[in-house]
């Protein structure tokens, strides 16, 4: 099979090193940035005769469409508005399509396309990184544990291993998509109702083995479409960000200080959107790309073998350092690589534009997980 990965960051980088080091039926990988050098870069990194490089604008629709011809699927690893119209590039050139989300309005669009992908006969499948993404699937394979499940709680987060002051978080994702969980509302399934709470609130407190005190609290994003999903089966759905004791509060108060907003204010004469100067103050500020923990912790809750039980998976993944990759790459860019390939391969649940959840087959994804050594431990309790 021959996959075309747009963007040459991070995450584009994730993606073509398992593409080509843990898949052996790929054949070829084009790595498509608007930075030649960015993917030169990356194509010298990863160092295989499979991979090519191209120059592409994404926003170019005609350009992405020539791209995609003769590439059997794409991920976009570009920031999130581009999405829509890769999107329909794919279904006119009949390409698999997954990304890695970001935000809800555009995969509501993005789904909306079933009719159209359905009848080009592929896959288009937004929001398959992380968190949403690889989690999503993990709270199907979960709650197909159960004879009737009744919550879903699911915690993630990316953290530093060396923790500096004064946040103790890395960048090991786009700025905006960090202020964007920060700010914007989190979908949750409450009592049986899909509702909407308020991000950095609702905090806890939750252990790790060999890790000092986390914190986990509402942010946007994370449980994208499972509340529509499971509307109607389960009572109880939410998602929390981990992060280390304190940052929560910490960012807050940059949130209640105006920081966060996109609304223009004038200093100095000057024109000036608050969230624009954090973000850059944010990049030059904190760290990046050192080594980092990628935490996952899903429970679900319901009835098992006539028992009221809770199942419990936790995931502890860290930086590799003989392939110089985060726990972030790993756990965001290769769910979104396996899922090209399934799709491509025709083990997806369903053809069309589909929510992960639904068109993924829990149990492949989960043992190829394994097989890229991102292993779950499962316990499980009486409740």
């Amino acid at each position: 099979m021959k996959i075309l990965v747009l963007g040459a960051g991070r995450m584009g980088r994730g993606a073509a090193y398992d593409l080509i080091h843990n898949s052996p039926a790929v054949e070829s990988v084009t790595i498509a940035d608007y930075d030649l050098v960015k993917a030169e870069t990356v194509a010298a990194n990863i160092n295989s005769p499979k991979i090519r490089i191209k120059q592409i604008d994404v926003s170019n629709y005609a350009d992405v469409a020539a791209l995609m011809r003769g590439h059997d699927a794409a991920i976009s690893c570009v920031n999130y508005w581009y999405n829509l119209e890769l999107s329909k590039a794919a279904i006119e050139t009949g390409t698999n399509f997954c990304d890695l989300g970001g935000n809800n309005y555009v995969v509501d669009a993005q789904l909306a396309l079933d009719a159209a992908a359905k009848n080009a006969g592929i896959n288009i499948i937004p929001d398959c990184g992380l968190a949403p993404g690889m989690v999503s699937v993990l709270a199907m394979h979960g709650a197909n544990r159960f004879e009737e499940i009744e919550e879903i709680h699911i915690r993630v987060g990316g953290l530093p291993q060396n923790p500096k002051p004064p946040l103790n978080y890395q960048l090991v994702f786009s700025v905006e998509g960090l202020i964007n969980e920060y700010v914007e509302t989190a979908r949750v399934i409450r009592g049986g109702e899909i509702t909407e709470v308020g991000s950095m609130t609702e905090l806890e407190t939750l252990k790790f083995d060999d890790f000092p005190a986390l914190e986990a609290f509402q942010t946007s994003g994370g449980t994208s479409t499972l509340p529509d999903t499971f509307f109607g089966k389960i009572k109880e759905l939410d998602y929390k960000t981990i992060r280390y004791a304190g940052h929560c509060e910490k960012f807050k108060t940059l949130i209640d200080l105006g920081l966060c907003s996109s609304e223009e204010i004038i200093a100095d004469n000057v024109k000036i959107k608050p969230r624009k100067v954090l973000g850059e103050l944010l990049q030059r500020n904190l760290p990046a790309d050192e080594p980092d923990y990628v935490l996952i912790r899903l429970e679900c809750v319901g009835t098992k073998d006539g028992e009221r039980k809770r199942l419990r998976y936790d995931i502890v993944d860290k930086y590799d350092d003989a392939a110089d990759l985060s726990a972030m790459m790993r756990t965001t860019a290769f769910p979104a690589s396996i899922i090209a390939q399934m799709a491509v391969r025709g083990e997806t649940n369903l053809r069309g534009a589909t929510p992960q959840e639904k068109a993924i087959d829990a149990d492949r994804f989960v043992a190829e997980l394994a097989r890229r050594n991102i292993v779950i431990n499962e316990s499980e309790i009486t409740d």
